[in-house]
């Protein structure tokens, strides 16, 4: 039988703060109710990398009948360097009515009040950066009023 591990082992990979502009909000659809969070940029800064996230990548977030909600994200970084790196993920925000009420209208809100997270994935062709193409991630999120910001783990 194989020996595996009681727990898995991360490191830091980067703390990202990233902007967003007010959802587009599509409503009630077939799967949930669904919105658009388009991204105006932001930051990314970690032990090995840095840098910024552009404009132009979105959240095309849907919440369930449950109340969680599923993200699906797609943005761009570039790094201080000057390399590009595709970065997708999938997550789950789980947080009650009230909750994400004080979220919204800025007030400081607890990481334990609230299940946020995501599994990043990269794709650069950068070769400085080509570790990330073979990285496992995993995120914890944070949300606020037309901001987001994540720390991200890698697996080792």
């Amino acid at each position: 039988m194989a020996d595996f591990p009681e727990s898995i082992a991360t490191e830091l990979l980067f703390d990202t703060h990233i902007d967003l502009a007010p959802p587009e909000n599509i409503g009630a659809a077939p799967f949930g109710s669904r919105s658009i969070f388009v991204v105006l940029g932001g930051t990314f800064e970690g032990p090995r990398m840095r840098g910024t996230v552009r404009s132009g990548g979105g959240d095309w977030f849907l919440k369930l009948a449950s109340g969680a909600g599923e993200l699906d994200v797609r943005i761009t970084l570039e790094t201080d360097d000057g390399a590009l790196i595709y970065m997708t993920y999938r997550g789950v925000l789980l947080a009650s009515p009230e909750v994400m009420a004080r979220v919204f209208a800025g007030k400081d809100v607890s990481t334990t009040e609230y299940y946020f997270r995501t599994t990043p994935r990269f794709e650069t062709s950068s070769e400085p950066y080509a570790w990330l193409n073979t990285t496992v991630a995993i995120a914890v999120g944070c949300p606020a009023p037309n901001k987001v910001s994540y720390r991200v783990f890698a697996v080792k």
